[in-house]
């Protein structure tokens, strides 16, 4: 891995930082601090990436099926509460199975295709379009905790 060793100005320059990813890190010392206070699960994994951590497609998968049942919305509900078609909860299911090796490819990609083909018969409608909203606004925070709990500090040793 690498880049493990700087701080975070030095850090955000080698990588070539966003301005508001540059400005929420340079508030720290470590990149350690701002790995565990990062409120963003799209900065985590980019961070992942400018390190070259090698993260798991598994586990990518499993944190994705998380961030589609559990994510927080601003109701108090999570977005598994969206997933009204039996298309996309079997999808869930298989890719989860697929994950942890009790479903071959095959059946994960007709199961995302049928998934696809459920999200489509919604888009069009009223209801569709309020889920789409409500799952576009779920909590990032939630998603990043998670995140970093699934793969742990590579800053601090901690990597899973």
């Amino acid at each position: 891995m690498k880049h493990l060793n700087l701080n975070p100005k030095e850090f955000c320059s080698a990588t070539d930082a966003c301005r508001d990813g540059r400005k929420f890190a340079e508030q720290y010392n470590t990149m350690a601090e701002v790995w565990d206070a990062c409120p963003r699960a799209d900065w985590i994994l980019w961070i992942l990436t400018a390190i070259d951590a090698p993260v798991n497609d598994n586990a990518e998968r499993l944190f994705a099926i998380w961030c589609a049942r559990n994510t927080p919305m601003h109701d108090g509900r999570t977005t598994g509460v969206l997933l009204t078609d039996p298309r996309s909860i079997a999808a869930l299911e298989v890719a989860e199975r697929f994950a942890h090796g009790n479903a071959s490819a095959e059946k994960l990609t007709a199961a995302g295709a049928a998934a696809w083909d459920a999200a489509r018969a919604a888009a069009g409608d009223a209801a569709g379009d309020a889920a789409w909203a409500a799952a576009w606004d779920a909590a990032g925070a939630a998603q990043a905790n998670q995140l970093r709990t699934m793969v742990g500090n590579p800053f601090k040793g901690g990597a899973k």
